[in-house]
């Protein structure tokens, strides 16, 4: 690899997988989103000092049938949803092939990001550890942060350059930016990247909804979330993992695969200002917003459609809106935007990076996905959100935004291929 000649280079996606709510892989989740169906449910906590009453659970892990024990039994759930997603990406990508046929390994990386790891793990086996004085020998793997972007380095020897962003709710969207800027620059020619979050247990949930972030809607689920609504009442916590499959663009048509899209800019800035609440001046989000485009070499009049943070938190979708309004204009009235966190909860890591997949599927269909469950439009919220229906368009831009705890702002610029 001569990283003198060609750059920056292009970067474009040729694999995708997620394991969410949904569905078990990318494509169920997608018509998952078309048929309107929610992946979240009551599920009664209150015994356990637990206010929020819905949540998005995935029923049944993908078979990780073929990866070594040695791997296998020191993934926590989140990692073993993140390798699972990784393997869906990779056949997506490379069939029934490896990228060691096209690529040295060491041109080859991985970004795996997580927000709270193996917490749920890291309690259960303590507290066994307290009932019966056996600990166990593989506690310490699964409350790394790490484990996943290792897992998938060691089950596929990628040997380049590998990192695990921990960055709340932008963490999956950081994921992708990141692995954009390393083909970009020259220091690796394929990159697996996304993130995945499994919070289950009664003390993780119950962190989290002691702030009061979580919907306090007790009985309506489609009150539970409901973006950009005046009913909107806090986000549904969900688990998943999503992860993309990057290539340098030169290098992935020479090998004959699909392009699937291509990441045109990324930006990334933060808001210094609260440790849950978005910045007032909104400084961070417009000037996030404003580095994609210009990485892109975007204008506003080139985005078709954006994928919204979109929380249904009172805070978050007031300014997210107000942001927009302020980065792009009078054109931000004219954009289509909507949130699927309507449908899926909000995967916190894994959010922004399963999205990043819903923008490639809504390129691929030339679809936007309504916002569900947005019945009563809140008047300040007052840009085109989608809700009437799935809208049909033609969509050669998409923007997706991210935005976490700690005041992380992320977006990515997704292009159709040849676009």
């Amino acid at each position: 690899m001569d990283n003198d000649n060609n750059m920056p280079r292009r970067v474009v996606v040729t694999g995708y997988g997620a394991v969410t709510p949904l569905g078990g892989n990318a494509g169920e989740s997608w018509d998952s989103i078309m048929a309107y169906r929610l992946g979240y449910r009551f599920v009664d906590r209150a015994d356990e000092g637990i206010s929020a009453r819905f949540f998005g659970l995935i029923d049944e892990e993908p078979s990780l049938k073929g990866v070594p024990a040695a791997i296998r039994r020191r993934l926590p759930r989140h990692g073993r949803l993140s390798l699972a997603a990784a393997r869906e990406a990779m056949t997506m990508a490379f069939g029934e092939g490896h990228p060691k046929d096209h690529y040295d390994l060491l041109e080859c990386g991985a970004i795996i990001g997580t927000g709270w790891a193996g917490q749920d793990e890291t309690y259960e086996f303590y507290d066994e550890y307290k009932r019966s004085g056996v600990g166990s020998p593989f506690g310490c793997f699964f409350s790394m942060p790490n484990v996943a972007t290792a897992a998938c380095s060691l089950f596929w020897g990628l040997r380049g350059y590998q990192n695990s962003p921990i960055a709340a709710c932008a963490t999956g969207t950081i994921a992708i930016g990141d692995a954009f800027e390393i083909i970009r620059s020259g220091r690796a020619s394929m990159m697996l990247a996304g993130a995945g979050e499994s919070l289950r247990s009664d003390a993780s949930v119950w962190n989290i909804d002691v702030l009061g972030a979580l919907a306090s809607e007790k009985e309506e689920v489609t009150r539970a979330c409901c973006p950009f609504s005046t009913d909107r009442n806090g986000f549904v916590l969900s688990e998943g993992a999503a992860v993309l499959c990057l290539e340098e663009r030169e290098a992935a048509l020479a090998r004959g695969a699909t392009i699937l899209g291509e990441i045109k800019g990324y930006g990334n800035y933060s808001d210094a200002f609260d440790f849950t609440a978005p910045a007032g001046d909104k400084v961070a989000r417009v000037k996030t917003i404003e580095r994609a485009l210009k990485q892109a070499g975007f204008t506003a009049q080139d985005i078709d459609y954006i994928n919204a943070h979109g929380t249904s938190t009172p805070l978050n979708d007031l300014n997210e809106t107000e942001a927009v309004k302020i980065a792009l204009g009078e054109q931000a009235y004219r954009i289509p935007i909507s949130s699927t966190k309507s449908y899926s909860g909000h995967l916190i890591a894994a959010a922004g990076s399963f999205e990043s997949i819903v923008c490639l599927q809504a390129l691929e269909h030339q679809m936007m996905p309504a916002t569900c469950n947005l019945k009563n439009a809140d008047p300040a919220c007052d840009l085109d959100y989608v809700a009437e229906g799935h809208r049909a368009g033609k969509l050669d831009n998409t923007l997706n935004l991210s935005f976490g705890f700690g005041g992380a702002n992320a977006a990515l610029i997704i292009s159709r291929s040849g676009s």
